[in-house]
């Protein structure tokens, strides 16, 4: 299995991925895994990866163009079918992770392509445009996305055939409930962040921030990200 990290801070990864069962592994090509710097792919001088949310809001959003050349760049003349590749989006409004869906993942997937957030989020039209699967590894918030990739690539990675033994998988309190349904967490999630540009031009498409965004309207905006909370939910 390929994964590629999408983050600001590729040297976090550093000892992480050095180490222990994930160092054997790589060693073994039984895993591949490749970080990527978002900063790379920003096109102004100081390379900048994030600005302020339409709308108004605290904290910072991450800019999508940056994040859909990396992924445009790792994926251009790879030869995994699209059909075999996993796009996801490190979010705390995401999709709980579990063990079923580790196992899922290792399984079906030949590449996981993992995007991690930071400040308030990523322009929601990254997972538009990528047909990623928003995801997180529980009901609170990190500093970052890092650390929740690390979790996926540890959940993951270690049920690839050979990593570890198929008997110590099947001695794990997890290993019963891939074949049980799992309840879904019913909390309030968090509403999609956009910023600049207004209109994000992508292979020939056009992804637009909300109207309502732009009006400056702010008691209306409330009551869209009110409304966008419940839709997650």
């Amino acid at each position: 299995m390929c994964i590629d990290i999408l983050t600001l801070f590729p040297h976090i990864f550093d000892s992480y991925l050095n180490e222990s069962i994930l160092k054997r592994a790589q060693e073994k090509k039984l895993v591949s895994i490749h970080t990527h710097n978002i900063r790379d792919e920003a096109t102004d001088k100081h390379h900048t990866a994030d600005d302020r949310p339409y709308g108004g809001g605290a904290g910072m959003v991450m800019i999508a163009e940056p994040i859909l050349k990396t992924v445009a760049s790792i994926t251009k003349g790879s030869d995994v079918k699209k059909a075999k590749r996993k796009v996801v989006i490190l979010s705390a409004k995401g999709k709980p992770f579990t063990q079923k869906t580790a196992y899922r993942w290792a399984k079906q997937y030949d590449q996981l392509i993992l995007i991690s957030s930071r400040y308030e989020g990523i322009d929601e039209r990254v997972k538009t445009a990528l047909k990623a699967e928003e995801v997180s590894i529980g009901p609170y918030v990190t500093t970052d996305g890092d650390v929740a990739a690390m979790v996926l690539i540890s959940a993951v990675a270690r049920l690839v055939p050979g990593v570890i033994r198929l008997a110590s998988l099947a001695e794990e309190s997890h290993w019963d409930a891939l074949v049980k349904e799992e309840a879904e967490d019913n909390g309030e999630l968090e509403y999609p962040h956009y910023t600049r540009p207004e209109v994000l031009k992508w292979k020939g498409k056009k992804y637009r921030v909300p109207k309502l965004l732009l009006t400056g309207d702010h008691k209306k905006i409330e009551l869209w990200r009110k409304s966008k909370r419940k839709k997650k939910t």
